[in-house]
């Protein structure tokens, strides 16, 4: 059993060792990603072929890797921006929030987070890239979680959810390295050794951490969601 997640930026040791272990890539991204757990539940990455049995491959390289924004398919380049302006958007889904957090064990203020950011609580979204729902899921990603039905809320959330739990395992509950793979895929994370070099990622980070804070110290969430939101 891994030990609890603490939700703070580079608060574990293991943290770092994810990165370290990673080569820094400037040919071929397209490599192979191999990856083993230590007896301390320490998952280390490298993108290089060794001699180390203990390595085994974690993505391959021509695998999309997840990912809301980046990886994991491909849309019409026409999109569906969030449209839903009730106020009552933002407690709609509370039980199935509780239920998917409680579940998978990620902080529910994080979900609403990623909630907001991604889709302003609109089920109906759908980003230029193809992702869709309330948290802007890929299909091919959605697929990957076993999520039937892409577009009702319920499921969506509980497969946003579970890839959230996935991440937060794989990168040993660095928050930061959790919501840019959540955008960008664990992949590119992994392959750039920390946060993408990505504008879009990076400030997808940034937004999602100040409403994580604002979900955590302002107890109403309607609030929380249409405040205006300064450090």
């Amino acid at each position: 059993m891994r030990t609890p997640m603490s939700w703070c930026r580079r608060s574990l040791v293991g943290g770092l060792a994810v990165v370290g272990a990673v080569a820094a890539v400037s040919g071929d991204a397209r490599a192979d990603i191999f990856h083993y757990t230590d007896a301390d539940g320490v998952v280390h990455f490298t993108n290089l072929r060794s001699g180390d049995a203990r390595y085994k491959v974690y993505l391959k390289g021509d695998a999309p890797g997840g990912g809301t924004r980046r990886g994991g398919g491909s849309g019409n380049g026409i999109g569906v921006p969030p449209s839903d302006r009730e106020a009552a958007r933002f407690t709609r889904y509370d039980e199935w929030i509780h239920q998917a957090s409680s579940l998978y064990q990620i902080p529910e203020q994080l979900v609403r987070a990623v909630i907001k950011v991604e889709s302003d609580y609109d089920p109906r979204a759908v980003s230029v890239s193809g992702a869709r729902g309330l948290m802007q899921l890929m299909p091919d990603t959605a697929d990957r979680l076993q999520v039937r039905d892409i577009d009702d809320p319920r499921e969506n959330i509980f497969g946003g959810v579970r890839y959230l739990r996935i991440l937060a395992n794989t990168f040993n509950g660095d928050l930061e390295l959790t919501v840019a793979g959540y955008n960008a895929g664990e992949g590119a994370v992994i392959t750039h050794g920390g946060i993408p070099p990505y504008a879009q990622t990076r400030d997808y980070v940034v937004k999602v951490s100040k409403f994580y804070r604002r979900y955590r110290t302002i107890p109403d969430v309607v609030e929380a969601s249409t405040a205006g939101w300064q450090d």
